[in-house]
């Protein structure tokens, strides 16, 4: 279980928030509510719901990086019509997937080296799904991809994309959020394209809103 959350956080099955739709978890769009349908979100378990609609979204939703797309994605009805998006764009795609069943969801995000040989850092997004009547968060990693980085999903021990390395500067970052962070989201809604986004993309959260 994840335990970097707030104390109002610690029942969410009980709170509206991560339940809600929002211009980025857009889990009312038809295209958001058909394919929650097509995945079973009104005939499978939630816990069996919830690992198809992660499959689907780190294996049928390329990451931009990976592929070499340039277009930007940050609506989760975007993100899945248009099968692009980076770490960010496809954990607000699961979100809505997740909330449009019933499934409380929300983002969080670690800091992460961009690579070994940079010590530069940027913000990696991430999901925390917690199952009605269970004991709180489980974050998952949907962004896939890399030889080695496809993440599993698990209510068990965590099997993420990056373990976080502290003692290199990096950090699982606090919080299960209902809403994406202001700024990753300026970043997403400003870039031109791909390229550009990775200069604009924060490089920590700490000490933000």
């Amino acid at each position: 279980m994840f335990s970097g959350m707030s104390s109002s956080t610690a029942h969410p099955w009980t709170s509206p928030d991560h339940l809600r739709a929002d211009e980025v978890v857009d889990h009312h769009h038809p295209a958001v509510r058909d394919l929650a349908a097509t995945l079973g979100a009104d005939r499978l378990p939630s816990h069996e719901y919830a690992e198809a609609a992660f499959t689907y979204v780190r294996d049928r939703i390329p990451h931009s990086d990976d592929v070499g797309d340039p277009r930007v994605t940050w609506r989760a009805s975007d993100v899945l019509t248009r099968s692009t998006g980076i770490c960010h764009a496809k954990a607000h795609a699961l979100a809505a997937l997740l909330r449009a069943a019933g499934v409380p969801a929300g983002l969080c995000y670690q800091r992460l080296r961009r690579t070994d040989e940079d010590p530069s850092t940027v913000v990696h997004g991430l999901i925390a799904v917690a199952l009605p009547g269970g004991d709180g968060w489980h974050r998952q990693d949907p962004r896939g991809g890399e030889p080695g980085r496809a993440a599993r999903f698990s209510l068990a021990a965590e099997h993420l994309a990056w373990p976080v390395r502290p003692e290199l500067g990096e950090a699982d970052l606090p919080g299960v959020h209902a809403a994406a962070h202001p700024r990753v989201l300026t970043a997403l809604r400003s870039a031109r394209h791909r390229e550009e986004l990775g200069t604009l993309l924060p490089a920590d959260l700490t000490g933000t809103s």
